[in-house]
């Protein structure tokens, strides 16, 4: 397969975590070629979807992990597979560019998540297409509702849409002080909606990612559990990340959730789960695949690789 990633500066990744390198190594592994671009190398002309594109070659090897070679013009839709794996935000830069391989996929590649479910499904949002599998979840940017919810369920939990890595979570009590400011600055003054989501005592015990591979669980989560009095177990705000077999329940989300997946082209996809709830459904870059490999031995990357040879087999 040719194989093209879109992605952030390859030279900046972490790469002790990072999920796009696993993906690019299990390529190499497999002989498939590779090419690479940043979200801006993308463009449309004349109605066609092309990019100016490097070759990449990849290795294992964290002194010497990859080689650039020099970008060239090239149709996106000479590449079988497209991952697209820029991280958020999701802002404008990155709807213009899911257009842009909304137009390549059209042209014939397979775009790995789909262009127009990547807009559509708003990884807070999304979500509450399962209230069944939610604590009780108001969206909204009227001050007034918010303090009804929290009059209500008396500690809850309040976030921005677009957020990533715990960004801009706070956690709100009936009686406390700072209620008005805090959902002041999160709403932009009541004209940008935000989330609220009845407290989760189990967050103690982690914030579980469940990754989905073609709408089917892997077998391992990793739970991100909260350090040092935090609220946030992400490991982006310092949480401590333990993988563990799912649970039975983390199987009956999973399927549940893994059908509409499938529908809407979401190949690659993370669940966010905290005790039996389902908080967020990540579609985006979902992370955590290097750390759930390193402690059960697993190779999600290689799981994803075959099932897109046998998407692209079934294709032929």
């Amino acid at each position: 397969m040719r194989v093209l990633v879109v992605m952030d500066p390859i030279e900046n990744v972490n790469l002790k975590k990072d999920t796009s390198m696993a993906m690019l190594w299990a390529a190499a592994r497999r002989g498939h070629e590779l090419g690479y671009a940043l979200q801006q190398d993308l463009y449309i002309e004349h109605g066609k979807a092309f990019g100016l594109i490097s070759p990449l070659k990849v290795f294992e090897d964290y002194n010497h992990y990859y080689e650039l070679g020099e970008k060239k013009k090239e149709s996106i839709a000479d590449y079988d597979v497209v991952l697209m794996r820029k991280d958020p935000p999701f802002d404008m830069n990155f709807v213009y560019t899911t257009y842009i391989l909304e137009q390549a996929e059209r042209e014939g590649a397979w775009i790995i998540n789909k262009p127009q479910s990547l807009r559509d499904c708003n990884e807070k949002l999304f979500a509450t297409q399962f209230p069944e599998l939610q604590v009780p979840t108001l969206v909204t940017s009227q001050q007034s509702l918010i303090r009804e919810f929290l009059q209500e369920h008396g500690d809850v939990i309040v976030k921005p849409l677009d957020g990533m890595g715990g960004m801009g979570i706070f956690r709100l009590y009936q009686d406390g002080v700072n209620i008005g400011s805090t959902i002041e600055i999160l709403t932009n003054n009541g004209t940008q909606p935000i989330m609220a989501q009845r407290y989760i005592p189990e967050i103690v015990d982690g914030d579980k990612r469940i990754l989905m591979v073609n709408g089917e669980p892997v077998p391992y989560c990793l739970a991100r559990i909260p350090q040092n009095g935090e609220v946030r177990g992400n490991l982006a705000a310092g949480g401590l990340g333990e993988a563990r077999p799912l649970t039975e329940n983390d199987k009956a989300i999973a399927a549940k959730v893994g059908p509409f997946l499938r529908e809407k082209g979401l190949v690659f996809v993370g669940l966010d789960v905290i005790g039996n709830y389902v908080t967020e459904i990540n579609v985006t870059s979902p992370t955590c695949v290097r750390e759930i490999d390193a402690q059960f031995g697993t190779s999600i990357a290689d799981d994803l690789f075959d099932v897109l040879e046998a998407g692209l087999k079934a294709k032929a």
